[in-house]
């Protein structure tokens, strides 16, 4: 596995790359740090200087990165671009063939409160491999297993494969959970058939079965969440109603896994 971290210099970023870092270890992964250097003038001999001392200033800090993790024994690169960051990172990731992209995100106080800053967000809308977003504040040392949110789209198919084979690499819990708001018949039977499915494709694991009966979705993952803070919360990226509230223009999330979980998106 290639794991790809973005790199702003901030306290957000420097906690993802711990944590991309230790899940590299236990999968004998490679990570790789991109700075991407965003500056526009209008003339164009300021860009030309302001260019090459933020290309020196970023090199010199990126090596410092580098060197200070050389003991974890996992092989670490760096690389600085120019450009749209979003853009600019997930075409890097596709080009280099990264499996993973791990970033920070910035918690905004109290217990169900976060602020997904405009890179964060657009990354993941421009991404095609998946994301793993890690808040500042969440305490890594806990995390003890995969939570995947399902509604029983197609679109989850393709990615039961994926979340298999990485718990079982990371040594991870697997959690299958299914938020009940207006129980149908077809949902009762898909509960139940989900566990046949997965041990006669993905042989029989010890996997958890879990249902989470709430007003909406963001409620049945809070409550979930809340009884179970060593899981990173993985969804999907065509989870609509979920997404929705991930991507508003509201500055606020509603959502306990925000303050404390990491998120894990499918794409």
């Amino acid at each position: 596995m290639n794991i790809l971290v973005p790199i702003d210099f901030s306290k957000d970023a420097e906690k993802a790359l711990e944590y991309a870092i230790y899940l590299a270890k236990k999968k004998e992964a490679s990570v790789e740090m991109i700075h991407i250097i965003d500056l526009v003038y209008d003339f164009a001999s300021q860009a030309a200087i302001a260019l090459d001392s933020m290309h020196t200033d970023a090199h010199k800090i990126l090596n410092e990165l580098k060197s200070k993790y050389v003991d974890s024994g996992v092989p670490i690169s760096f690389v600085i671009k120019e450009g749209s960051p979003s853009i600019t990172i997930t075409k890097y990731a596709q080009e280099t063939g990264k499996n993973l992209i791990v970033m920070g995100t910035k918690g905004a106080g109290g217990a169900v409160k976060i602020v997904f800053g405009s890179t964060t967000v657009n990354l993941i809308k421009e991404s095609t491999i998946p994301v793993l977003v890690v808040p500042k504040n969440a305490d890594l040392t806990q995390i003890r297993g995969l939570t995947l949110a399902m509604d029983f789209s197609e679109h989850e198919r393709k990615f039961l494969a994926w979340v298999v084979d990485i718990c079982k690499s990371w040594e991870f819990e697997l959690s299958f959970l299914h938020i009940l708001c207006h129980p149908t018949f077809r949902e009762e039977l898909a509960c139940i058939g989900l566990k046949s499915y997965v041990e006669k494709n993905h042989g029989d694991g010890d996997y958890n079965y879990l249902t989470e009966s709430a007003e909406n979705p963001q409620e049945g993952l809070n409550n979930h969440l809340e009884r179970n803070p060593d899981t990173i919360l993985v969804v999907c990226h065509e989870h609509k109603n979920f997404w929705n509230q991930l991507t508003k223009k509201s500055q606020s999330i509603e959502l306990a896994y925000a303050a404390n979980t990491p998120l894990l998106i499918l794409i």
